[in-house]
């Protein structure tokens, strides 16, 4: 039996794969199933169908968009090809920007140790820094 007019339906969690805000499909239906992406400001399952001119926001880390779909694929494609199928609203732009720079000011926290036990050397800078703090 074939479908003559059948008309594709467009799952979130492909749409949003297609759309390269996730490297793969099963981390976009995760992210659905977690809530991290609303559909005009509904959770949602991943194979629920979308529209052009849905609203999605989408929290990835610390960042989160604000789209409108402007375009339907299931297939994921080149970036520009990508940057098509979606327009991010101004406001959250803005807010990106300003989430990037609160990020970029904070003290990054390095790791005294790059992996495995202290060498000679780290062993004896330790040992001064103890004993430097044990003199106050």
């Amino acid at each position: 039996m074939q479908r003559d007019n059948a008309v594709e339906k467009f799952r979130i969690d492909k749409w949003l794969f297609a759309a390269r805000f996730f490297k793969t499909r099963s981390l976009a239906a995760e992210a659905v199933e977690r809530g991290r992406v609303t559909l005009n400001d509904q959770r949602v399952k991943p194979a629920k169908a979308i529209a052009i001119g849905d609203m999605l926001t989408i929290r990835i880390g610390n960042y989160q968009y604000v789209v409108e779909v402007m375009g339907l694929s299931n297939k994921r494609g080149s970036a520009p090809q990508a940057q098509l199928l979606y327009r991010e609203t101004e406001e959250s732009r803005a807010q990106r920007e300003i989430t990037a720079a609160r990020l970029k000011a904070q003290p990054q926290i390095q790791s005294f140790y790059t992996k495995g036990r202290p060498t000679k050397r780290d062993r004896r800078e330790i040992e001064r820094f103890v004993s430097s703090r044990d003199e106050f």
